[in-house]
């Protein structure tokens, strides 16, 4: 074999996930993308995923098929479920429909019941990891879970050929904990959606602000491990200085209760999808993301893309998309006295902060999601090529073009 790809079939590629819309969280609106795009090129994906309590709603892809599974729900996590092992299963289905591979997206029982029968059944197995989960344990009093999880976690991956992960930050930190194997798929952000021509006076009024007023916005799952009292810690240092500045959080999740009881002069949106979201981005003005739980966090590209200037710890999206002075701030991890002094510094030279929002914007338009299908494609064909290559198979790959 000389390693060069005949063009004239699509890959079939099953792809196993305990996650996807109509739940809302960053790993199912990532997976959305890559199925999508895997469509959308000609090639055929076959959905794993368990069944939701929510309403299902069938695609009319032909290239589109799903295989529900049995699931329980997450504790905490209200609407979300973890699938149940079905290995059984799935190597009875892939004995009978053999895909070309499999990508694995979430390490829960039916994560690791799918790497098992792939790898009894000699099919090449990809991993995403999109989820500190060993960072969340201590915010649900489960620390005494880390060491454990962490374990899970890596040899989860490294029964996988290949494990991809959003950004070279966190390629080098698993590679430093004995991750085999890993490279980097960005993600992308759809600045077609996502742009500072959705600002809206209409919204901005009805929040009862000026087109002067500095709106501070917080945007994604209200929960603990998202280190929300850093945002009203730096709200508070700001509207000190500026007491008609306005605190916007969007988003739902377990804290919210206790945020809005706390804080009821703040405004709170709830959950927000599609324009209406992007909307919300570009009607405010500054972005605080305090989050150090995240491996990528796409809600900082989203930020940037509609022109809002972001605060946020040099770690994740942050750490790669952002020059701190330049296209925003960043600082260092867990310094919650120097993100507060960054967001009140950000938020006291407005002539600055819409220099910087402009230039936020122009930084990610080379995010573009179609730059990524591809090259989430050339990395399964890749590894597609090497497995077929190890196991001495002779025959000639035929893979679909792009």
């Amino acid at each position: 074999m000389d390693g060069t790809l005949s063009v004239n079939r699509p890959l079939n590629v099953a792809l196993v996930t305990e996650t996807y819309p109509p739940e809302v969280n960053g790993v199912a609106h990532t997976l959305a993308r890559l199925v999508g795009g895997l469509c959308n090129r000609g090639h055929h994906v076959q959905l794993v995923r368990p069944r939701q309590s929510m309403r299902e709603t069938p695609s009319g892809n032909p290239g589109f098929t799903e295989i529900l599974t049995a699931g329980l729900p997450i504790p905490g996590y209200p609407g979300l479920h973890f699938g149940l092992p079905s290995r059984r299963t799935l190597h009875r289905l892939w004995s009978l429909n053999r895909p070309d591979i499999v990508h694995v997206a979430t390490e829960g029982p039916l994560g690791m019941a799918a790497v098992a029968a792939a790898r009894n059944l000699s099919l090449p197995v990809s991993s995403g990891f999109h989820t500190n989960f060993h960072a969340y344990s201590h915010h649900y009093r489960l620390g005494w879970l880390r060491g454990l999880v962490s374990r899970h976690l890596r040899r989860f991956h490294n029964r996988t050929d290949l494990t991809l992960v959003p950004t070279h930050h966190l390629a080098r930190v698993l590679g430093d904990d004995g991750y085999l194997n890993v490279d980097v798929l960005a993600r992308g952000v759809d600045t077609q959606l996502f742009n500072p021509q959705r600002r809206c006076q209409t919204l901005r009024r009805s929040w009862a602000v000026g087109d002067d007023t500095l709106v501070v916005a917080y945007v994604g799952r209200l929960a603990p491990e998202k280190n929300l009292s850093l945002v009203t810690e730096a709200f508070d240092a700001i509207v000190a200085k500026f007491p008609d500045a306005r605190l916007l959080f969007v988003g739902d999740g377990p804290s919210l209760t206790f945020i809005r009881h706390r804080h009821p002069g703040h405004i709170f949106a709830g959950m927000r999808l599609g324009e209406d979201l992007a909307r919300h981005y570009a009607s405010a003005d500054l972005f605080l993301f305090p989050s150090l739980t995240e491996t990528f966090g796409n809600v900082v590209p989203e930020a940037m893309a509609s022109g809002l200037g972001v605060v946020a710890f040099n770690c994740a999206a942050a750490a790669d998309l952002i020059e701190n002075g330049v296209t925003g701030r960043t600082v260092h991890p867990g310094d919650r006295k120097a993100f507060v002094t960054a967001a009140l510094a950000m938020a006291s030279d407005r002539q600055s902060l819409a220099a910087l929002r402009t230039r936020a914007a122009i930084a990610v338009q080379h995010m573009e999601w179609e730059l990524i299908h591809e090259r989430f494609v050339c990395k399964l064909i890749e590894l597609l090529t090497t497995h077929h290559g190890r196991h001495g198979d002779e025959k000639h790959l035929v893979l679909a073009p792009d």
